[in-house]
């Protein structure tokens, strides 16, 4: 790192947000702070990628390994209870995940955090927002290194923090059981209350705020990594009117009109090919747009609405966050990042069993989904799959699919002013667009490397550590290097039995019905970044296909996947212990009377012999 003042690190995550929702990634929403980043020596990347679901980006954010290494091969909800994982088109049990290692839910023992490498190295650790890597205070953030932390815990919760007061003998639906309540903890003790007026995204911003100012006004001289990982604009779809009413008419010609005009923004900004194929909008379960009623219309759009005024509430924060350490000087010598999680997220929710049996009947009883109402906190409303496409296009599908669509997200970086300008050296575009491929792996090498921090693998505190997988990005920022991945690199991904595979410029995708063959298909991205033509059959490709399968075998032995189908490894069925659903979270806070008194809830999950020994390998 150049100059002898250490840098600072914000990395702020999005969650759901789709590829074009930004304003400086072709969207119309209100995003000037992100832009700004963007526009003042930012650097936006179109071939970022990361999990196709959140816990598991997460846990590769944190320790700049595999998932499936790190404790979260599958999000915890969708291990615990198979059905949890049907409305995301998944009907593989994922029994045999349960008890497994890599499979925890928390981040495990054999990563070493981000956090705590730098807290070990005289930084200042802070974080605000979403956690999602573990429940308990020994799994909090305050645990993993964080010196300061007000942390959401679960996956996803009500924004306004709303909860109904339910009649008896009436009980919380199970699909919503884990998607309502908003657990968190400060710097490792649960929060008995949330503050009067809570909105997740202002209360978070408002809090890293407050962690700011407290360094600044205790000339606190230390270098700060500061997480800032945001709930929204995950369902339920809740923000303040005043931001939703600024959208009012922009979507009333549908998502399909929506999608060919940020379709045309990516291709004037040059961020995708004029000729590109976009793939065909995949969306069986819910009616065409031209069939809905004007009144199904209606609420349709304002529920594009909502999503559009919880993307500005998490800008606004951006900026005040941002703004701040411009106006402390801090700014300049500050490497600020933007991305999401994964995909925009477009399950409809609507039409699957799970959510049919009494969620919807819940909803109807003990929330105001009146056209005017929606967007408040006693509301309860998702988007669906064509105004998800509509955000990830040109791409295939959306969130937990390993298809473009659920992996590849946006991501902006403002790098210290010490460093040379990225729009400066080959492979950048003037207006500081690059196609490099890279992944949320690469975060933690780099920030390490601008430190001047060794990881510490093969052990850390007395216990064995993973190296990392991720590469360190600074020799091509630098323009020490033309790539920030080798030419032949080989990248996997798996989510709850969909896989893919990627080996330069050549993807393996592995879709289960109804949203895929359920076999394994090829596709030349640079040629077909839609994944629209299946090479998989072609003579010409049979060579290329049969080598890039045993890369997937070798990417499953060495981060250990536990496959559920037979295509994807060796697939075992479940034992009997792992049958049992719903035992598998260690705090299980949705039960009546668990968040009184949380340590009496707190359980062991059960262990299950493994079938396999994870190799993780050294990059």
């Amino acid at each position: 790192m150049a100059g002898n003042k250490r840098p600072n690190f914000l990395v702020i995550v999005a969650d759901d947000l789709g590829f074009s929702d930004i304003g400086c990634f072709g969207g119309e929403i209100r995003t000037p702070n992100i832009d700004k980043l963007a526009k003042n020596g930012g650097l936006r990347f179109t071939d970022f990628h990361a999990a196709a679901a959140c816990s598991p980006t997460r846990a590769m954010l944190m320790t700049g390994t595999d998932h499936h290494i790190a404790g979260l091969g599958n999000l915890i909800e969708w291990t615990n209870i198979s059905g949890q994982n049907g409305p995301k088109g998944g009907h593989f049990d994922t029994a045999p995940q349960r008890g497994q290692p890599g499979y925890e839910g928390y981040l495990n023992d054999k990563v070493v955090a981000l956090p705590e490498m730098l807290k070990d190295a005289g930084y200042l650790t802070l974080m605000s927002g979403k956690w999602h890597l573990g429940l308990t205070p020994e799994r909090s953030p305050h645990a993993r290194g964080f010196e300061r932390s007000f942390a959401h815990l679960p996956a996803c919760s009500n924004h306004y923090a709303y909860e109904p007061q339910l009649e008896h003998p009436d009980k919380i639906p199970d699909f919503m059981t884990m998607s309502f309540i908003a657990l968190h903890s400060e710097d490792g003790k649960y929060v008995k209350k949330l503050p009067d007026g809570w909105y997740s995204s202002d209360g978070y911003g408002d809090k890293m705020l407050s962690y700011l100012k407290d360094r600044h006004e205790k000339k606190d001289e230390r270098p700060f990594f500061a997480y800032f990982p945001f709930t929204a604009p995950h369902w339920p779809l809740q923000a303040p009117q005043e931001l939703i009413k600024h959208y009012r008419g922009v979507y009333d010609d549908g998502p399909e009109a929506l999608r060919q005009r940020r379709l045309q923004r990516l291709k004037d900004l040059g961020m995708i090919a004029p000729d590109v194929e976009p793939h065909p909008v995949v969306a069986d379960e819910v009616k065409p747009w031209n069939d809905l009623t004007d009144e199904e219309r209606t609420r349709s759009c304002r529920a594009m609405e909502c999503f559009a005024g919880m993307v500005e509430s998490i800008d606004i924060n951006v900026g005040k966050v941002v703004n701040y350490l411009e106006q402390t000087g801090e700014l300049e010598n500050t490497f600020v990042c933007f991305m999401s999680d994964n995909g925009a997220e477009g399950a409809a929710y609507e039409a699957y069993p799970i959510v049919q049996m009494n969620m919807m009947s819940h909803l109807q009883k003990y929330y105001d989904n009146s056209l005017q109402n929606l967007g408040n906190g006693n509301s309860f409303i998702w988007y669906g799959p064509r105004w998800a496409q509509a955000a990830t296009a040109p791409s295939r599908l959306y969130k937990a699919y390993t298809t473009e669509g659920g992996v590849r997200v946006p991501f902006v970086a403002k790098w210290p002013e010490t460093l040379p300008a990225p729009k400066e050296r080959a492979g950048v575009t003037k207006e500081g667009i690059t196609d490099q491929f890279a992944t949320v792996m690469d975060l933690v090498p780099t920030i390490l490397s601008m430190a001047g921090v060794n990881h510490p693998a093969p052990t850390y505190k007395g216990r064995e550590v993973v190296h990392m997988r991720g590469a360190n990005m600074m020799p091509f920022i630098s323009g020490a290097s033309p790539r920030i991945h080798k030419e032949d690199f080989i990248q996997g991904w798996e989510t709850a039995g969909r896989a893919a595979l990627r080996h330069s410029n050549f993807k393996l995708v592995f879709i289960p019905k109804p949203k895929g063959p359920e076999r394994w298909q090829l596709y030349d991205l640079s040629a077909d970044p839609g994944e629209v033509h299946d090479l998989s059959d072609l003579p010409q490709h049979k060579e290329r296909f049969d080598a890039m399968l045993k890369m997937w075998e070798q990417y499953v032995l060495e981060t250990g996947i536990v496959p559920l189908a037979p295509e994807l490894g060796r697939f075992l069925e479940a034992t009997e212990a792992q049958m049992t659903e719903d035992v598998w979270i260690e705090y299980p806070y949705y039960l009546e009377g668990a968040r009184d008194k949380p340590e009496e809830f707190f359980r062991q999950p059960p262990k299950v012999e493994p079938f396999r020994a994870p190799q993780p390998a050294t990059q």
